[in-house]
């Protein structure tokens, strides 16, 4: 198969998910864009200072914002990418959790036991950290996403070697012996779903979702 007419194909996928949620009665696309992103806005969320209930109202109040904008939003590289406006999207949500718990901190008025004001130590969700913490976590669900595309791809007993291999790392004389395989094999399917993998992360990244 041609890897170019591979990575287009991914693009119309991913762009038509979006084009799809257009449509605020496709319950199905919406579950799809639910089940892909929630974890990572969740823990953007987390890592930004926020408790749990806190970082569960920001998912939510997060792909509400979505939902009610989505129809503006048009894949145009001069624009910005999805992931930059899924970005800013959940950063003001996480500031809008930041302002209500200092609209409490101010009413309290009470300062920490070491005289400092509360205010002055919730974490800055815009800062140069944070975003890096949100880039981080993105590349790991690009990963997660091309890994759940790749299983779905190749035949079950060349991903079980992967997996035995590369994810639970063990070494290749175990996984060939578990498994009743030669070490060679062990390591042409590590080659063979390594490469998929990366051609199914350059096609999601393609698609303006990296």
């Amino acid at each position: 198969m041609d890897p170019n007419n591979t990575e287009t194909a991914d693009r119309v996928t991913r762009r038509s998910l979006v084009s799809r949620l257009k449509n605020w009665d496709d319950q199905s696309s919406w579950n799809e864009f639910f089940d892909a992103y929630w974890r990572l806005i969740y823990s953007a969320a987390l890592k930004a200072g926020l408790n749990d209930a806190e970082a569960q109202d920001v998912t939510q109040e997060t792909i509400i914002t979505v939902s009610k904008s989505i129809r503006s939003f048009e894949y145009d590289r001069k624009k910005g990418s999805f992931k930059g406006w899924l970005l800013n999207t959940t950063r003001w949500r996480i500031a809008d959790q930041f302002r209500r718990r200092d609209k409490n901190v101010v009413q309290l008025h009470r300062p920490d036991e070491d005289g400092s004001n509360p205010i002055e130590n919730i974490p800055d969700p815009s800062s140069e950290n944070w975003t890096a913490s949100w880039d981080r976590d993105w590349e790991q669900h690009v990963y997660a996403a091309a890994l759940q595309r790749v299983k779905a791809q190749i035949a079950p007993e060349q991903f079980q070697i992967f997996d035995c291999y590369v994810n639970k790392e063990w070494p290749a004389a175990k996984v060939a012996k578990s498994l009743s395989i030669s070490l060679g094999q062990v390591y042409i399917a590590k080659h063979r779903v390594t490469t998929a993998i990366k051609k199914a992360v350059k096609a999601i990244e393609n698609a303006e979702l990296g």
